[in-house]
Parts: structure tokens; sequence; C-alpha cells
């Protein structure tokens, strides 16, 4: 029974993983269905969490939109992510990054590794 768990994870997991690190601002593309229509949509910001592992590994990308904190949980190896693009690369020394959740401003901007 595991081995058949194992072998259906490994047929639905993506060949290339992005390289995305906690703190890292991203680029998001995601493919949506509305209707009998398809479209891609961008969402980009501070990626705050990575959690579990496998088959099951997911991020989470936090950002500031009209003044109102917007948080997403993307799966890594969802059909539905088209790309996983690095804007910068941020100086972080947590591995998960709430207490950006009660920043305002530039206090919630993460330093830039050079």
């Amino acid at each position: 029974m595991p081995d058949l768990i194992k072998t259906l994870n490994e047929q639905f997991m993506k060949a290339e993983t992005p390289k995305i690190n906690v703190g890292d601002t991203v680029r998001v593309t995601v493919r949506v269905k509305e209707g009998s229509r398809e479209r891609n949509q961008v969402f980009e910001g501070t990626v705050i969490a990575k959690k579990h592992g496998g088959i099951n590994e997911t991020f989470t990308v936090r950002r500031i939109s009209y003044n109102v904190g917007c948080e997403k949980v993307f799966p890594v190896h969802s059909p539905t992510i088209v790309s996983v693009d690095t804007v910068r690369n941020g100086k972080v020394r947590r591995a998960k990054l709430y207490y950006l959740r009660n920043r305002v401003g530039k206090a919630a901007k993460v330093k830039e590794r050079l």
C-alpha cells in the first residue's frame, strides 16, 4: 500500500520545483477558469511561510492591496500554477514571517539579500 501511494505521488509531482525561500518577493502566475474562459492571473507578494513536503508542499504569499493585507496559500505541485518567478531575494532569520501581519508601511518590508 505505501508503494502505491508513493508511485501516485511521484506521478503528480512537478519535475522542477521553483527555487523560492521565505522572505523572497515572488510573482506567481495562476491559471484561472471563469465559466468557459481561461486566463492567467498574477499574484505578487512576499513569501511568509513554507509548509509540509513532497506532494503536499505549500507556500504562503502575502501582499498589500488597497491597504488591505491579502494572503494566498499555493500548492507547489498544483497544475493550476503556470510559473513562479523570483523578483527579489529577502534576507531573513526566521522560517515563518507571521510577524509581518502586524506591521504597516516600511516596517513590513524585508531587506534584500545582495
